[in-house]
């Protein structure tokens, strides 16, 4: 109780608080008695201690800071305490009020009680958000700012807007010349060996002289995509939909979830162990078993193995055929070869009798081209619609945000708010082709955090 006692001391004494409260335990607290404590080890720490001394500090603190913004001992006079001067003249007050243009007299301007509802009641500062000040290769970009400014401080000009300096910028005239005709008797005379410089309009001067800029290719100038920059929300996410419109989004939003919960379960399965791969005993007994076994069955094997490379051998050594057998050999290649050249030469006859079913299939066969050619360019007009992989992250659509039918608010001063303007453009950016899909940099610590007690907190313990 003594440190307890020393603590609250130090903190009453501490410049700058204010306390609220009237602190009436402190007779009791005197008056109690002492318990000898071991408090070298630490599980006796919050068991034995007395702390309810500084949550009443902190909770002062606290509440300073939400009602005033921050300590009164470091507000100013003016912030405090106001001079009263007394009710004004009334003849005073009348002149303002017919400046001003009141129409009813005797009361003063009061906010609404709308207002009062919606005004926010503390004044402690939100707090930073450590992640959004961080910035992906910042020792980098700090590295090369801080080169910067040594060339800048030795009068140096970086190499990157030298190059820019050196540009020279492209005089474009307002509207194309006509060429003129060789045989036009009015022709401008033009000296070749001459000082003066021939007019840059001429295409022939520019084509022969090899100044011609290069035509802007057409497909530059087409938008990588066909939707529009701000899509419309269905009928069905309206703050007070039709009945059948909401649940035909009620659907949409079901069968993605559906489509989801399918991919899971296939996963799933594909991880899934198969209840025949896992050892039983007899597979384990079998395992131990089988190199005793196969050594009887390699004795019984071995004869017949033997009879086999005799075999072999007997169709290695084939007899040589005679004169007579090679002659009869050739014979039968030779009406072979035209038993072939007759039959391909009655089915081409048989052909002219085909000519109608040959037509039909022709026809047949050009118009399940036409279909697939209809097919795809049909896909190829969808696919503008859809974006495109332009980098190693897939695009991932947004969630559809949508609400059930007892969610529904009858008014727009009920409707919730959902979804962030923000992610929805950068979502919009990426499903035109105009960024590729992109995720946070991750930071990871190169070295992991050293916690280090230090003395003053032994101190205190």
């Amino acid at each position: 109780m003594a440190a307890a006692r020393r603590l609250k001391r130090v903190v009453a004494s501490q410049p700058g608080f204010l306390n609220f409260k009237s602190t009436s335990d402190s007779a009791d607290s005197i008056s109690s008695r002492r318990k000898r404590v071991n408090k070298n080890k630490k599980k006796n720490w919050n068991k034995y201690s007395d702390i309810n001394d500084v949550d009443e500090f902190l909770e002062d603190v606290r509440h300073q800071e939400r009602t005033t913004g921050g300590l009164l001992s470091e507000k100013p006079d003016d912030s405090l305490f106001f001079l009263d001067v007394g009710q004004p003249k009334k003849a005073e007050q009348k002149e303002a009020e017919h400046v001003k243009g009141k129409k009813r007299k005797g009361k003063s301007e009061r906010p609404l009680r709308i207002d009062l509802i919606l005004q926010h009641d503390s004044l402690v500062q939100p707090p930073k958000d450590v992640l959004a000040y961080q910035q992906p290769n910042a020792k980098k970009l700090r590295r090369i700012a801080e080169k910067a400014e040594q060339l800048a401080a030795k009068g140096e000009v970086p190499r990157r807007q030298k190059q820019l300096l050196n540009r020279r910028p492209v005089a474009r005239t307002a509207r194309k010349a006509v060429t003129e005709a060789n045989n036009n008797p009015d022709r401008e005379y033009y000296d070749i060996w001459g000082q003066e410089s021939k007019d840059a309009a001429d295409p022939w001067y520019l084509q022969q002289t090899g100044k011609k800029l290069v035509k802007r290719p057409e497909k530059l100038n087409e938008k990588p995509s066909v939707l529009p920059a701000v899509e419309v929300i269905a009928p069905g996410g309206s703050y007070n939909p039709d009945f059948f419109s909401h649940q035909a989004l009620l659907q949409e939003a079901h069968e993605v979830e559906v489509k989801k919960q399918k991919e899971e379960e296939k996963i799933e399965r594909q991880l899934a162990v198969n209840k025949e791969d896992t050892a039983t005993e007899e597979t384990i007994l079998q395992e131990q078993v089988e190199g005793l076994v196969e050594e009887e069955n390699e004795e019984e094997v071995a004869p017949n193995v033997e009879e086999e490379d005799v075999a072999v051998g007997a169709i290695v050594q084939a007899e040589k055929k005679t004169e007579r057998q090679r002659k009869r050999q050739k014979e039968d290649k030779i009406k072979e070869q035209q038993r072939l050249a007759d039959k391909r030469q009655t089915d081409q006859r048989q052909q002219l009798f085909q000519l109608r079913s040959i037509k039909a299939s022709i026809k047949q066969q050009d118009q399940k081209t036409k279909s697939k050619q209809k097919l795809r360019k049909a896909k190829q007009e969808a696919q503008k619609a859809q974006p495109r992989r332009l980098g190693k992250l897939k695009f991932q659509a947004q969630d559809l945000e949508v609400q059930l039918s007892d969610e529904l608010a009858g008014s727009l001063r009920r409707l919730k708010p959902e979804g962030s303007v923000l992610k929805d453009r950068f979502k919009s950016l990426q499903k035109r082709n105009l960024i590729e899909p992109r995720e946070r940099a991750k930071f990871k610590r190169r070295h992991k955090l050293k916690y280090v007690e230090k003395r003053a907190f032994r101190e205190i313990t």
